[in-house]
């Protein structure tokens, strides 16, 4: 990947993250990277598909991540320490919230492959989670838990960047490791 496009990337991610989707744009995102917006455009001809490589690369990273976050763990709740551990770091590391958090809440307006790519971030999250989910409990009953657990992250980590304290994503997340019941 050149240069050039990692810098874009780089600098869409953040924009979308900050602002949404429909708030970044490639005249601004030329200007910053101080190209001419012709450039942007030689390397994605629409703004959808410079969100679908921003949302591909994000889902490519935040996946290998918790791969290798819950390689080792062995029990229920070892794997959801692990897990949101991850969604700690994300949210420490950038102070703002999920890419596909952000754009999850535009997906209406949303050109459709876009909010295809977001749905499927949040359907990978909910089977990663629910297959880590105690086998005792129905398959059913592990979604729930398991979309209940991912709504209860993507949640917290939009009012902790909202309040501008961690600590109201590290409260929500012990409050619902100590309710976990697996």
């Amino acid at each position: 990947m050149s240069d050039t496009i990692t810098r874009l990337l780089d600098a869409a991610e953040t924009g979308i993250r900050l602002r949404g989707y429909h708030a970044v744009s490639f005249r601004d995102l030329a200007e910053e990277l101080g190209i001419k917006s012709s450039s942007v455009h030689y390397y994605f001809r629409q703004k959808e598909d410079l969100g679908l490589a921003v949302v591909e690369r994000y889902t490519e990273r935040v996946f290998a991540a918790l791969t290798a976050e819950t390689a080792n763990t062995e029990t229920p709740i070892d794997y959801l320490t692990a897990f949101v551990s991850v969604y700690r770091h994300a949210l420490k590391g950038s102070d703002s919230i999920c890419l596909c958090g952000m754009l999850g809440a535009e997906s209406a307006g949303l050109p459709e492959k876009l909010a295809a790519a977001v749905a499927a971030f949040f359907q990978e999250n909910i089977d990663r989670i629910a297959a880590n989910l105690p086998r005792t409990m129905p398959a059913k009953a592990r979604r729930e838990k398991a979309t209940h657990i991912l709504a209860t992250l993507q949640g917290a980590m939009t009012v902790a960047t909202s309040l501008k304290s961690h600590k109201v994503f590290d409260n929500a997340v012990r409050d619902l490791l100590a309710g976990a019941e697996v």
